[in-house]
């Protein structure tokens, strides 16, 4: 079995699917009307640097990866996606339409702006059992593990200050090494749970279909059974390392991956 793997945020950079547009003309025509501009000119120019907003950096890198998608010529049986790549494994497998995935993201991306205050950094060359205890020690209340993204690599995310003081802890591990993500928002952490109780409220305008393959979750780490995961997205963990095991559990042999290979690295690091 094959899978396709959708990226995140954080794969955005200037000129991504220049090759694309013109390909996929109708599809760039729904997005312009969308979204209210040219979804080509902030892709491949970005000339106000927008890219570095969560705002228009998410439906850029949904749409990039929705014609990457249509793109693939390789036929696959299942997908998957990390957090915002959940949307275009929806899309992919029948779920949603381009355009309603779309809607979805634009009004996620503004919601998940909102929270702000926040703070992310990564964690590599620890087991997340390491990073919790860390956390316990500490004492701090407002900082939460966000992403388990492969077996010695997580992100941890809430309150600014108070991860700047975790991830000097952290740091101090044997073998950690931590690195300050470039977010505003304390995504995938309680904190964002304002912004999840508006997004339910998006979600249950929109119509999801039955699914042509299977997609796996990245909030459960199982199959998707429902929208009501793509409202826990947003502050619940990113369950990565959960997904790729259920994915193999079930045959899958191959990942194959659009933009980029971020998510392929991850998959290779998970036992």
């Amino acid at each position: 079995m094959r899978c396709l793997l959708f990226p995140g945020q954080g794969v955005q950079r200037k000129g991504m699917g220049a090759e694309l547009f013109a390909r996929f003309p109708d599809a760039t025509a729904v997005a312009d009307e969308v979204l209210g501009y040219s979804i080509e000119e902030l892709c491949v120019r970005d000339p106000e640097r927008r890219l570095r907003d969560t705002r228009y950096a998410q439906p850029a890198v949904f749409f990039v990866n929705a014609l990457m998608g249509l793109a693939a010529e390789t036929a696959h049986d299942c997908y998957a996606g990390h957090s915002l790549g959940e949307y275009n494994a929806l899309v992919a497998a029948g779920v949603l339409d381009l355009e309603a995935g779309l809607r979805l993201v634009r009004r996620r991306a503004e919601l998940m702006s909102e929270v702000t205050g926040g703070g992310m950094s990564a964690v590599q060359g620890v087991p997340v059992a390491f990073v919790r205890r860390a956390l316990i020690e500490t004492g701090l209340t407002g900082v939460f593990v966000a992403n388990l993204n492969a077996d010695t690599q997580t992100t941890i995310a809430g309150d600014r200050a108070e991860v700047a003081v975790a991830a000097k802890a952290i740091a101090a591990l044997p073998g950690a090494r931590v690195v300050p993500i470039n977010v505003s928002g304390p995504f995938h952490t309680p904190l964002m749970a304002p912004a999840e109780a508006r997004f339910r409220e998006v979600l249950a305008g929109v119509e999801f279909g039955p699914a042509r393959a299977p997609v796996v979750s990245s909030v459960t780490g199982e199959l998707f059974d429902g929208p009501d995961l793509l409202a826990r997205q947003l502050s619940s963990p990113v369950e990565w390392v959960r997904a790729v095991t259920t994915l193999r559990a079930a045959g899958v042999t191959a990942f194959d991956e659009v933009h980029g290979t971020t998510l392929s690295s991850l998959v290779s690091k998970i036992a």
